[in-house]
């Protein structure tokens, strides 16, 4: 608990990730993704239940094995690479209000793809919802220059070029560019008001918890050497 509510961590990992087969399975600095989702929840005091939301036994077996519950099957319907977030958590939580008989009042998301994650990040997340009273709080890095908006282009099918934005035009260097950043899939944290009232994981008054460090996000084979790196250099984000 914290603030005296009660926290449902939520680690979604289905199984048909096209990208990378069985992604979540994937092993890096000796532990699947999915399981190091799991270690993550169990080194926060915070969070009362763990849970994996998998259409996949072998995964739902690994995250069992790393200390997530795996109560329940996330329904075929839920289990497309197309489906929101918002879906996934909202059929999570009623289904475990449901099987453990409490109203949880935040639901934090967990994405075994940010093996960057540490306890820090997480407590850090749900603090500031609690006690600033957002309805939700992401996780945020800031994204290098090179990929800002103003700075992307488009090409169409006759290869005729032009920018993304119009405002592009008028950037020199890139001292002009005013800082975005981008969803690094850490952490998640939200009030069940926000998911099951508000229907979304982005609430009226959302938050950011802005991460400094370099964190991976794996999306491809490419993604699992520069996580091994990073982790090599920098040390194992779970010993933080």
């Amino acid at each position: 608990m914290i603030g005296e509510k009660k926290v449902l961590a939520v680690v979604p990992a289905r199984g048909g990730s096209k990208g990378i087969r069985l992604k979540n399975l994937r092993t890096i600095g000796g532990h699947s993704l999915v399981a190091r989702a799991g270690m993550n929840a169990a080194g926060v005091p915070a969070i009362d239940r763990a849970v994996v939301s998998t259409d996949h036994e072998e995964i739902a077996a690994a995250a069992e094995a790393a200390g997530l519950a795996a109560p329940f099957r996330r329904p075929e319907a839920l289990s497309g690479d197309r489906i929101a977030d918002w879906d996934v958590l909202n059929h999570a939580l009623l289904a475990m209000e449901a099987l453990d008989g409490v109203t949880y009042d935040i639901v934090l998301m967990l994405q075994p793809t940010s093996p960057g994650r540490t306890r820090a990040h997480v407590e850090a997340t749900l603090g500031r919802l609690v006690d600033e009273d957002f309805d939700a709080v992401w996780t945020v890095s800031e994204t290098d220059s090179k990929g800002h908006p103003l700075k992307q282009l488009m090409v169409e099918d006759d290869h005729s070029m032009d920018y993304y934005d119009a405002e592009g035009s008028k950037i020199i260097a890139r001292q002009q560019l005013s800082p975005v950043y981008h969803r690094n899939g850490i952490a998640y944290a939200m009030t069940r008001d926000c998911l099951v009232e508000q229907k979304t994981i982005k609430g009226k008054r959302t938050g950011a918890h802005v991460v400094k460090e370099i964190v991976p996000n794996i999306d491809t084979e490419l993604d699992i050497e520069w996580a091994e790196f990073l982790f090599q250099r920098n040390g194992d984000p779970l010993d933080s």
